[in-house]
């Protein structure tokens, strides 16, 4: 089974996936080893991590796509690439929708944003014409079509920023468009109250993502709340990223003060970190080695 089936088969139960969102291959291991179904590659979480900078459209889609590609390959969960406004032009946007599916993503994120984008609960982001925005998705659908048809698939995730700048009715005419055009999933960016959410799920006929982002715009409901809503998946973009910076930081503190804080014991960071499985798996080829 595809990373891209596995996806499918997840979306057509009906529940709301809590999906924590990773920044590089350890947290997505993490993510895999307490047992989610999937996850995301957080384009705020990626940039801050990958080059230490904010998402604000610095990280190149050569950075992005390598970094997707070192996530994919350290997990079997299904992976949702972040690929932002798709890199240019439409053409732009077909090369980027093929290169995460060669990465091993089972879906990829093209959003409505004016290049370069930004984080969707920072100020200052605008989105482009509605044109622009059909083709954007357009170009998507046409090159999951071109994987298809040559032995790849991967879903297409369409976002969209409009709330922001034009209102809850402009971001579900573009939603509903995206999905007419042949979307699979849908991401309406920075609903205020929980009735937009509702009728975001209403209104968009696909599994619809909410994106919870702690002290950001969309209210930040229980699983079971955004299940009755109607979403498919609940993304949690920063906490990760969030609670591993504090524990980084704390024990720096502690440092300095020459203390020594709690933390993982060396023999459960072996282990989550594959040393245990290295040994192990490594014994089969052990008798070949003292033969030679």
């Amino acid at each position: 089974m595809t990373q891209a089936e596995k996806l499918r088969n997840l979306l057509d139960k009906n529940q709301c996936h809590v999906m924590p969102c990773c920044f590089d291959a350890l947290s997505a291991k993490l993510i895999e080893q307490e047992g989610y179904d999937l996850t995301f590659m957080s384009g705020f979480a990626a940039s801050a991590s990958r080059i230490g900078e904010p998402d604000l459209g610095l990280m190149s889609y050569g950075e992005v796509v390598d970094q997707a590609s070192n996530i994919a390959n350290a997990t079997s969960i299904p992976l949702i690439g972040d690929g932002d406004t798709g890199y240019g032009n439409a053409m732009n946007v077909k090369r980027t929708v093929k290169g995460f599916a060669r990465a091993g993503c089972a879906a990829v994120m093209i959003e409505d944003q004016l290049a370069p984008k930004r984080c969707g609960h920072t100020p200052g982001k605008a989105v482009v014409a509605r044109d622009e925005a059909f083709d954007r998705i357009r170009a998507a659908v046409d090159a999951r079509q071109e994987l298809r048809e040559n032995g790849g698939d991967i879903l297409i995730l369409a976002r969209t920023d409009a709330r922001h700048e034009h209102g809850l009715a402009e971001a579900l005419h573009r939603a509903e468009t995206f999905a007419k055009l042949g979307a699979d999933i849908m991401f309406v960016e920075a609903p205020r109250s929980e009735a937009e959410m509702r009728d975001i799920c209403s209104a968009v006929p696909l599994p619809n993502m909410a994106n919870i982002v702690e002290g950001g715009e969309t209210p930040d409901l229980p699983n079971e709340v955004l299940r009755d809503i109607g979403y498919s998946i609940a993304a949690y973009p920063l906490s990760l990223m969030a609670s591993a910076m504090q524990a980084m930081v704390m024990c720096l503190r502690s440092m300095r003060q020459d203390q020594r804080p709690g933390r993982m014991d060396f023999a459960e960071l072996r282990q989550r970190v594959g040393f245990d499985e290295y040994y192990q798996l490594s014994e089969k080829y052990a008798s070949s080695a003292r033969e030679s």
